[in-house]
């Protein structure tokens, strides 16, 4: 049951991310590809024992755009163990499903997107220059455009799962405020550096980083995938912040966006994140400190100037009595 309701949520994903799919030398190819980042935070949520879910709605995704042949194995399989390999390195290292350190920020960004996507990208294309579909000298502009998509997927939806499936914290009605001001400030602004024409994208990085600063992963990783959701959708119809360039810029430009609002949302809101854990549990040794102080005072004899045995046998000088 548990593998079913991946599949579901991988397929829908998969959905999604087609949606905003691009031809880049004759292979589909999306630039954020959700389903990499549901079947990684799957993984580390419900264990390996959720790979044949991952699995199946690779098959149905690939199903739903043409029809199944022997290449489609392939393609299963490296979109099987891509994730798989990601979450058997995470686990490697000791990665925690709170990302509360900047070790597990870096972990992911390292291990779980640059590294284990390149088992998927490297299969899924060269699967098409073997078969002939794709000309050698077409392979590295598919094969980074593939590798992005899968590793931006992992990066902008793991986190942001990860953290919606965790104990949910504390939040004042001065915080709510402030959340919702900072929603408001990011439908206005983030559209406007998007739909501008005059390439405002930088705009974004202000609101990530005080996303991350008030609310760690929470906020900052909502703001950058719906900046880069946005944008994705602006470039496939090459308008806004992409108006006039040619399809490679228009994917380069993407990627770049991307791929920075993506590290600087993640690796910030973890450095912060492990500050206020630190801070935390020096607050707390410092209490627990203060008590045992005070347990000490509180068994303590009246002041006095210590005597001891031999001070009352021998008198000041040094010799005793005859």
């Amino acid at each position: 049951m548990t593998s079913l309701a991946v599949t579901v949520c991988y397929y829908a994903a998969g959905r999604l991310g087609l949606m905003g799919r691009f031809v880049v030398e004759g292979v589909v190819v999306t630039p954020i590809w959700p389903p990499t980042g549901v079947a990684v935070a799957a993984l580390l949520l419900l264990g390996a024992r959720v790979w044949p879910g991952i699995a199946l709605g690779s098959f149905l995704v690939i199903a739903s755009l043409t029809a199944p042949g022997p290449t489609t194995v392939v393609t299963v399989v490296s979109n099987t163990v891509a994730p798989l390999c990601a979450f058997l390195l995470l686990r490697r290292v000791g990665f925690r499903r709170d990302m509360a350190r900047l070790r597990d920020g870096l972990s992911l960004v390292f291990l779980g997107g640059f590294g284990a996507m390149l088992i998927s990208a490297t299969a899924g294309v060269g699967l098409q220059v073997a078969k002939g579909s794709l000309d050698k000298s077409e392979f590295w502009p598919a094969w980074l455009a593939w590798w992005v998509g899968d590793t931006m997927g992992v990066l902008l939806v793991a986190p942001l799962l990860l953290v919606l499936a965790g104990p949910a914290g504390r939040f004042r009605v001065r915080r709510w405020k402030e959340a919702a001001f900072l929603g408001l400030t990011a439908l206005v602004l983030v559209p406007m550096a998007v739909l501008s024409p005059m390439s405002m994208l930088f705009l974004v990085f202000p609101l990530l980083i005080w996303a991350a600063l008030r609310f760690q992963l929470a906020g900052s990783m909502l703001c950058a995938l719906f900046a880069s959701v946005l944008a994705t959708f602006e470039a496939t119809s090459g308008r806004g912040a992409f108006l006039h360039l040619t399809d490679v810029e228009i994917m380069l430009k993407l990627q770049a966006f991307n791929g920075s609002a993506a590290l600087t949302a993640l690796l910030l809101a973890s450095v912060i994140t492990e500050q206020r854990a630190t801070r935390r549990s020096v607050r707390r040794a410092c209490q627990e400190l203060a008590e045992v102080l005070e347990h000490l005072a509180a068994g303590e004899p009246s002041p006095g100037p210590p005597r001891t045995t031999e001070s009352r046998a021998a008198p000041p000088g040094g010799h005793r009595d005859p």
